[in-house]
């Protein structure tokens, strides 16, 4: 029976997994690691917001997952401090992406000040078991007093796009490189 239940330790390995086969082809593992630079940027969360993680759970296995940052703030000094140095070894243009991302979302951070990442398997996407996920962290928020949340996703990928137009979210700005969006909570 498939169900979304919290993060627990034991999903850490399921998630890896996930997020790697939700990446697209040009994703490459660093040498010196074998991990990839979104099992860097995941992780982050995991060890950060751990209370903040849900899961699509099947049969005892992690097939997607949300995690969420519940002060954008916080999180920007673990962006700044760790995930930005990872990520200029990868390229100028994943650097680039990666701030110009974080710095689109930082004019919203008011009055969305949570931001969340969500990567799930294809089969379980098509079950509508994303929308159940985010509906789940958004009245976890909620209970928590917090009242928006903001992500951003490429505004070339029309799926994630649609989805997020399809969920409620509002579009709060665009560029070549990033589509920012946000849902209120309450």
């Amino acid at each position: 029976m498939v169900s979304i239940r919290k993060y627990e330790e034991k999903d850490y390995k399921d998630v890896q997994f996930v997020c790697h086969n939700s990446e697209g082809p040009e994703e490459v593992p660093d040498e010196a690691t074998g991990k990839f630079i979104h099992d860097t940027f995941c992780n982050y969360y995991i060890e950060n917001e751990p209370e903040n993680c849900f899961v699509i759970d099947d049969d005892g296995r992690a097939v997607g997952y949300i995690i969420c940052a519940e002060n954008f703030d916080r999180f920007k000094k673990i962006f700044d401090e760790k995930y930005l140095p990872l990520s200029n070894q990868y390229g100028e243009d994943r650097y680039e992406w990666a701030s110009t991302a974080y710095n689109a979302q930082e004019k919203f951070k008011n009055e969305y000040p949570a931001h969340f990442h969500i990567d799930i398997l294809p089969e379980y996407q098509r079950l509508g078991m994303g929308g159940k996920l985010v509906s789940t962290l958004c009245e976890h928020l909620s209970r928590k007093g917090i009242e928006g949340v903001c992500l951003t996703c490429g505004p070339r990928n029309e799926r994630a796009v649609n989805f997020y137009k399809k969920r409620g979210f509002t579009l709060l700005s665009i560029d070549k490189d990033d589509a920012c969006f946000g849902i209120r909570t309450k």
